[in-house]
This record gives C-alpha cells, sequence and structure tokens, in this order.
C-alpha cells in the first residue's frame, strides 16, 4: 500500500473558517485532519494509495476500492447474515447424552435471569441493536446514493454513523467466543453451530465494509439537498 504524504497543504483552522464563508462548493474540494484541523487540497487516489496528513502524520483519505453498488451489497449481505446469526444456535454443549444450545438471544436472557442485567444489556446493545442500527443506516444512504442521490436526512444518518460505529462490539465478542469454547471443550463436548460461522463470516463483512471511509458518500452525491 503506497502513501502519500504530498498533499498540498492549505492552512489550519482559520482557513477553514474562511472556506467555509466562500461557501460548500469550494470547501468540498478540501480536506481537513481530524487530528489537527490542518486543511488540504483534495488530490484523486489511485488503488492501494493513502493520504496521510504531513503535520501529525493521521490517515487522510484512503482510495475506496468498491463503488457505490459494491458497498450496498456487501450491506444486503451483511443484513441477510445478521438474521442468520441471530436466530441459529451458537454452540451446543453435549455431556452424558445430554445437549444443550443457546441462541445470542437465549444467552442474553439467561444473563438477565441469573441477575446480570446490566451485563446483558450492554451484550443487546453492542451486539445487537447497534451493529443493526449502523447497517440499516449504512442501508438507507447508499440505497440513495446508488442513483447519485442524497437521502432524506442524510446528515443526521452520517453523523450517527460516525456515533454508532464504535459501540459495534462484533469482532470482540467473536474474539471472546472462540476463546470460550476452546475452554468449555475441557468439560464439554461443543458442536459449533450455524450462528458462531455466521458471526465469523459478518465480522469479515464488516471488517471489509469498515475499511472504505464513508465520508466519500458526501462527494458521490454531489449536492443535492436532502
Amino acid at each position: 500500500m503506497r502513501r502519500l504524504r504530498g498533499f498540498a497543504i492549505i492552512g489550519g483552522q482559520a482557513t477553514v473558517a474562511l472556506n467555509r464563508r466562500d461557501g460548500m462548493h469550494h470547501a468540498q474540494n478540501l480536506i481537513i485532519c481530524e487530528h489537527c484541523d490542518s486543511v488540504y487540497q483534495k488530490r484523486k487516489l489511485l488503488r492501494g494509495q493513502v493520504a496521510d496528513c504531513t503535520v501529525c502524520g493521521a490517515v487522510l483519505e484512503r482510495h475506496q476500492w468498491i463503488g457505490v453498488d459494491g458497498q450496498f451489497a456487501l450491506i444486503v449481505a451483511s443484513l441477510i447474515v445478521f438474521v442468520i446469526a441471530n436466530v441459529s444456535p451458537i454452540v451446543t454443549l453435549k455431556l452424558s447424552g445430554m445437549a444443550e444450545d443457546t441462541t445470542l438471544w437465549g444467552a442474553v436472557i439467561a444473563m438477565w435471569n441469573d441477575g446480570a442485567q446490566i451485563v446483558a444489556v450492554l451484550t443487546a446493545l453492542t451486539l445487537f441493536f447497534f451493529p443493526l442500527s449502523q447497517l440499516m443506516i449504512f442501508a438507507w444512504v447508499l440505497w440513495f446514493a446508488r442513483d447519485g442521490r442524497r437521502a432524506p436526512g442524510f446528515a443526521e444518518a452520517m453523523t450517527a454513523l460516525v456515533r454508532v460505529k464504535p459501540w459495534s462490539m462484533i469482532e470482540v465478542f467473536m474474539l471472546g467466543t472462540l476463546v470460550a469454547v476452546v475452554k468449555a471443550h475441557t468439560y464439554f463436548d461443543v458442536v459449533p453451530g450455524a450462528g458462531i460461522w455466521a458471526f465469523g463470516f459478518l465480522t469479515v463483512l464488516i471488517t471489509v465494509f469498515s475499511s472504505h471511509d464513508a465520508r466519500h458518500l458526501w462527494d458521490v452525491t454531489g449536492d443535492a439537498k436532502a
């Protein structure tokens, strides 16, 4: 992956304020470092290129190697896998001829009934509601972006994506589940269910999708009003 550090720097916060007064069209040709507020003139990136801030070294922009249609297909696939992961058993434990399986929601309900209500609520939020919100918002904005339009409430949706994304913990859940399965195998016969495979595939899809910068949707949807 080639990294570019030669973006033409324009200035700092004062320049940002000036450009805001100049109008949105001019501001769309600029990119602002989230960490040090340095302002740069945008350049078209080639495949594999990453633009770095010359002041603080933070990543400014990455080349988007999947188009809007491809991203929408990824989101649809993620939603289908998300449903499978939540309705299918994660693991089946067998001991002395008895077998017990559970889904994600079965585990949440079990924790609630065992007095771990806070953990149950956090599990439901980080493994179901926040990831589902992220996928639904992406699907909403990408559905309209396929035609070069901005979805109703586009700005609010993009803001919500930034706030919801850090709370999705599916990758952490997947790692914790694998560790638990390995430890439980000492005492039980552990049979991985369709749910754990679905969560694994969902982790891959989300990782691929997260490698793309959603900010490019501001550019590909033009100046259409929300």
